[in-house]
């Protein structure tokens, strides 16, 4: 006990003076897996994890089911690892200090982005502002499978009119690698601003995320009947 107490504490001391720099993934799990099993040896289901999920983000980003389907995983070792990316996404949160006047795409996206952090689901949410373009809060609007959202104009509209907004920014994730519109995506943006129109509510425009990407329908520009996409720089 005394070596397996003295390694667990070489590498919270190692943790404190150098950070989680040129670690391997399964160090930094095994680290954290110190916290839920706090009297067992658990390097080998720290790789067990890394190798089941293919990295750290994998372990993180799997379901309680998928965790728990892991041998000597237990609901405290799930529970702690979804509590990561909450953690997580709490803390960019409260750490956005934005001037609350949203002047383009970047400062939308800085308030957004934290919703998508870690989502496994795509997911739909706007961003409601007055009529000097003021954020009045973020809400999600609905949340689909792993290939698409169904988006509620209703929902959209109670959300948006609750916040007393007079123009929203809508912003929805892809699951795939690529934060490109498809041609839903430009569809379903022209539906729901002629929708909201006659209620006196713009929709100023739609942003795509995906894995810390934003990409902005209305700065795509359109050359030789393509469309030409600039990624949005909002850190």
């Amino acid at each position: 006990m005394a070596d397996h107490s003295g390694h667990r504490q070489r590498m919270k001391e190692e943790f404190l003076i150098r950070g989680l720099e040129g670690w391997p993934d399964h160090r930094i799990l095994e680290l954290l897996l110190f916290y839920a099993i706090p009297q067992k040896d658990v390097n080998d289901l720290a790789h067990d994890l890394v190798d089941r999920f293919d990295s750290l983000a994998g372990v993180l980003d799997a379901s309680v089911d998928e965790l728990l389907k892991t041998p000597k995983v237990g609901k405290n070792t799930a529970v702690l690892l979804k509590l990561i990316n909450a953690l997580g996404q709490r803390y960019q949160e409260q750490r956005e200090a934005l001037d609350p006047i949203v002047r383009g795409p970047e400062d939308a996206a800085k308030l957004l982005a934290s919703r998508f952090y870690g989502a496994r689901n795509e997911m739909v949410y706007i961003l409601a502002m007055d009529v000097k373009h003021k954020a009045l809060g973020v809400r999600k609007v609905s949340e689909g499978s792993i290939h698409a959202a169904d988006i509620s104009i209703r929902r959209i509209v109670d959300e948006a009119v609750g916040l007393r907004a007079a123009a929203l920014y809508l912003a929805h994730n892809h699951i795939s690698n690529l934060a490109f519109p498809s041609a839903e995506d430009w569809q379903t943006t022209d539906i729901i601003r002629n929708a909201l129109a006659p209620l006196g509510l713009d929709v100023v425009d739609h942003l795509i995320f995906v894995d810390g990407d934003v990409v902005s329908l209305k700065q795509t520009e359109w050359q030789e009947g393509r469309p030409v996409y600039n990624l949005i720089q909002y850190r």
